[in-house]
């Protein structure tokens, strides 16, 4: 737990940007974490409300052991409020509003043992928020040597967040928009930790992958994504793949529409343009955007239908046509 206690019984959560300071008996913003009596408590260790198979282009990795089986879980609670989330039943809810399922670590990992599944996926919420659970549970998935990934909008801490990388493969991080406003107003959070976790990621040597959420009229300006691409490159390299995805009208903004196809093409031609090799559209099933090219010779390497990938013109991690090395975890 990473929280510093106070002479009177109060505690201040360090696990977050938010820093919350809590009296005896309060919660975070995150709704599963509690002082109870000068101790901090997550509420949701071992309580997963979504148990889940998914293929591991769902979440979306396109460079992370393509056409693998990620088993998916998550637990209630998150420490940002986004007015589009997906998943707010359980991101938005406290723990005793949602049935969970009672699995520690070990039971977890043995139930994914027997579904023989490669991968451990800490997903669908805020893995952040339910944090000593996807550490416990990573480190028994690597002792049996299952991989760990983790999706995420990156609101965390520094040193926390060091921790959790010892046991963790690859994270995908949701980049919600390259504006504080878009942060202030329809995120509920703050951009600059988010930039700052994707450089620690990057610097880790952890496979990384970034999502960028189109929100028409919000943050889908040539001029933001140009700024967005230039600041990956100075900070990420060209190599880190970058998904420019359909907004699809949900929760509180039902009334925004569809992210329209030619936004999210326009976006990806920015980000090639300034010399991101890895630039895709997402949510837009069948799209040619949504395949992987070689960045040398152009010659198309992966097939994505739905969340299946033909893998066929990659030779183990290299284009089979040019020989160049494709940036990725391929097996």
């Amino acid at each position: 737990m990473f929280y510093d206690s106070f002479g009177d019984g109060s505690v201040q959560c360090r696990l977050c940007p938010w820093g919350c300071t809590l009296t005896n008996g309060a919660r975070g913003r995150c709704r599963v974490r509690e002082n109870r009596g000068g101790k901090l408590y997550s509420l949701v260790w071992g309580k997963p409300v979504a148990i889940h198979k998914d293929p591991i282009e769902k979440k979306p990795f396109y460079h992370f052991m393509p056409g693998s089986v990620a088993f998916s879980f998550a637990t209630v609670g998150c420490n940002l409020s986004c007015l589009y989330c997906q998943n707010w039943e359980i991101s938005q809810s406290k723990p005793e509003e949602v049935p969970f399922y009672d699995a520690p670590p070990v039971v977890l990992i043995s139930k994914v043992l027997r579904e023989k599944t490669p991968v451990v996926a800490y997903t669908y919420s805020e893995p952040i928020v339910f944090y000593e659970y996807v550490y416990d549970c990573s480190t028994v998935a690597r002792k049996n040597k299952l991989r760990n990934v983790m999706i995420s909008a990156g609101f965390i801490n520094p040193e926390p967040l060091k921790k959790l990388l010892t046991v963790l493969d690859a994270v995908k991080i949701d980049l919600k928009a390259f504006n504080q406003d878009f942060y202030t107003d329809i995120v509920r959070g703050k951009l600059d930790p988010v930039l700052e976790t994707l450089i620690t990621i990057k610097n880790s040597g952890k496979w990384l992958e970034i999502v960028n959420l189109i929100v028409p009229g919000r943050n889908d300006s040539p001029g933001e994504i140009k700024r967005l691409s230039k600041w990956i490159m100075s900070n990420l390299g060209p190599e880190v793949p970058v998904h420019f995805t359909r907004f699809t009208p949900m929760y509180k903004m039902v009334n925004v529409p569809p992210t329209p196809v030619k936004t999210l093409e326009v976006c990806r031609k920015i980000a090639m343009a300034e010399g991101i090799k890895y630039a895709y559209v997402g949510n837009v099933p069948g799209h040619p955007g949504n395949n992987t090219y070689c960045p040398k010779c152009k010659k198309l390497l992966i097939v994505r239908e739905a969340f299946d990938a033909n893998i066929s013109g990659l030779k183990n991690s290299t284009c089979k046509y040019c020989g160049t090395q494709i940036a990725g975890v391929w097996k």
